[in-house]
C-alpha cells in the first residue's frame, strides 16, 4: 500500500525576499521582485530587467573557503534547504541519515561560473581556470552539497528538465516515499541564470520582455499586453515525509501531496503543443494519480510565464481539461512577482501552492489591466483572495515539451 506523503517545511530564496515567511508576504501584497539587472552591464542587451535575489550574502549561510566552490545556483539553494528544515523542525541525525534523501533540479546550473573561467581560460589559458570549476558548474551539485550539508546519505539526484526541473523534483520525491523508499526527502529546485550569456540568449529567441521602462509591470502573464517572460533566480525546497514519521515526531504538517503528472510534447523545442495538448495530458494525469476530479480542484499556480504562446494555450488546456468548471478555477500566477526561475519555478511554486493551502488565501497575478479573449479564465487579478480550498494544482513546463504538475491537498487526520 502506499504510504502517504505531507510537506512539513518549504524554504524560499527569491527576488521578494532571502527566506520563506518574507517572500510569501511579499507575493500576498503583489509587491514586484522585478527591476533593472545589477549582475552585468546591460548596455547592449535587449532586455534589462530580471527578478534578481536583492541583498543576497553567502557568507551570512555558507563559510567563505567553502563559497568559491559554489555556483550562485547552489549558493541559493543551501540557505533555502535550512529554512525547510528549520520550519519542519527536522535535524537529520545518523538514524535517520540513510532514509532521508535529496532531490533537487536545475535547467541550467551554474552559468554563471561557466562564463566567469570561459574568459579566465580566454585570458590567461588553461592554468587559469579554477580546480572548482567543475563541481562549482554541474546540475547535480545542488543536491550534493544540501546533502553533505545535512547528513542526508538517502536518495540523491537532480532532475535537470528545463523549467519543469524543479517540479520533477518535488513529483519524484513524492513517489519515492510513497513506494517505501525513504522517509524523508528534501527536494524543490534552484537557478541562477542571469548572466550575459543566459539573458542574451533568451532574448536572441525574441522570449523576454522589453518593458524596460517599467520593471514592475513588465511581467504580466494572461495580460492582452504581455510581451516576454522576464527571468528571475533563487530556491525553492521542500521537506517531504511519510506521513507516520512526521505524525511519530510530532511534526505540524503544512499540506498533503497527492498526484503527480508528467507528459512530453513531441512537437517543439521551444513552443508548446498546439491546442496545449501536453499541459492538459499532464493536469489530467496528475488528477488521475490522485483519483481527485476536476470539479475537486478551485485554485490552479499557473505556468503563466507571461508569453503569448504559454499563456494562450495553458488557457485552453484547463478549458478542456475543466469544461464548465473552468470558470470557477482560480488559475494565478505568481511569475507576475518573482519573474521566470526557469528550473527553479517548479520548487519556488510547489512552496506557494502549499503556503497558499497553509493560510487558505490564493496569491494574485499582478500587472493584469487588460483582458485577453484568449486568456478566459479567473487569474485573481492583483489582489489575493482569501478561499477555502481543499486542493492547488501547481503546473511546470518545460523547453523540449516536458511537462509537470503536483497536487497538494489541505492536510486533515
Amino acid at each position: 500500500m502506499a504510504k502517504r506523503v505531507v510537506v512539513t517545511g518549504v524554504g524560499l530564496v527569491s527576488a521578494l525576499g532571502v527566506g520563506t515567511e518574507q517572500t510569501w508576504q511579499a507575493v500576498l501584497q503583489g509587491q514586484p521582485g522585478i527591476a533593472p539587472i545589477t549582475h552585468f552591464d546591460t548596455t547592449q542587451f535587449s532586455c534589462k530587467i530580471a527578478g534578481e535575489v536583492k541583498g543576497f550574502d553567502p557568507l551570512q549561510f555558507i563559510a567563505k573557503k567553502e563559497v568559491k566552490k559554489m555556483g550562485l545556483f547552489i549558493q541559493y539553494a543551501l540557505p533555502a534547504s535550512d529554512f525547510a528544515l528549520q520550519q519542519a523542525g527536522l535535524k537529520i541525525t545518523p538514524s535517520i541519515a540513510e532514509r532521508t534523501g535529496v532531490f533537487i533540479g536545475s535547467g541550467i546550473g551554474g552559468f554563471d561560473v561557466i562564463e566567469r573561467e570561459h574568459s579566465a581560460l580566454l585570458a590567461g589559458g588553461p592554468r587559469k581556470i579554477s580546480p572548482f570549476f567543475i563541481p562549482a558548474t554541474i546540475v547535480n551539485l545542488a543536491a550534493g552539497q544540501v546533502s553533505i550539508r545535512h547528513g542526508a546519505k538517502g536518495p540523491n539526484s537532480a532532475p535537470c528538465t528545463a523549467c519543469s526541473s524543479g517540479a520533477h523534483a518535488v513529483g519524484d520525491a513524492f513517489k519515492l516515499i510513497s513506494r517505501c523508499e525513504a522517509d524523508v526527502m528534501i527536494c524543490g529546485g534552484t537557478e541562477a541564470a542571469i548572466t550575459p550569456l543566459s539573458v542574451g540568449g533568451f532574448a536572441s529567441m525574441r522570449a523576454l520582455s522589453t518593458r524596460n521602462d517599467e520593471p514592475a509591470r513588465a511581467s504580466r502573464p494572461f495580460d492582452k499586453t504581455r510581451d516576454g517572460f522576464i527571468i528571475g533566480e533563487g530556491a525553492g525546497i521542500l521537506v517531504l515525509e511519510d506521513l507516520e514519521f512526521a505524525r511519530k515526531r510530532g511534526a505540524r504538517i503544512l499540506a498533503e501531496v497527492v498526484g503527480y503528472g508528467m507528459s512530453g510534447d513531441a512537437f517543439h523545442i521551444t513552443q508548446p503543443s498546439e491546442n496545449g495538448d501536453g499541459a492538459y495530458r499532464v493536469m489530467s494525469n496528475t488528477l488521475a494519480d490522485a483519483q481527485v476530479s476536476p470539479e475537486q480542484v478551485k485554485c490552479i499556480n499557473a505556468h503563466g510565464t507571461s508569453t503569448p504562446f504559454n499563456d494562450k494555450l495553458e488557457t485552453m488546456a484547463i478549458r478542456r481539461l475543466f469544461g464548465e468548471h473552468a470558470d470557477q478555477v482560480a488559475v494565478s500566477s505568481t511569475k507576475s512577482m518573482t519573474g521566470h526561475l526557469l528550473g527553479g519555478a517548479g520548487g519556488l511554486e510547489a512552496g506557494f501552492a502549499v503556503l497558499t493551502l497553509r493560510d487558505q488565501i490564493i496569491p494574485p497575478t499582478i500587472n493584469y489591466e487588460t483582458p485577453d479573449p484568449e486568456c478566459d479564465l479567473d487569474y485573481v487579478p492583483n489582489q489575493a483572495r482569501p478561499s477555502q480550498l481543499e486542493y492547488v494544482l501547481s503546473n511546470s513546463f518545460g523547453f523540449g515539451g516536458t511537462n509537470a504538475s503536483l497536487l497538494f491537498k489541505r492536510y486533515a487526520e
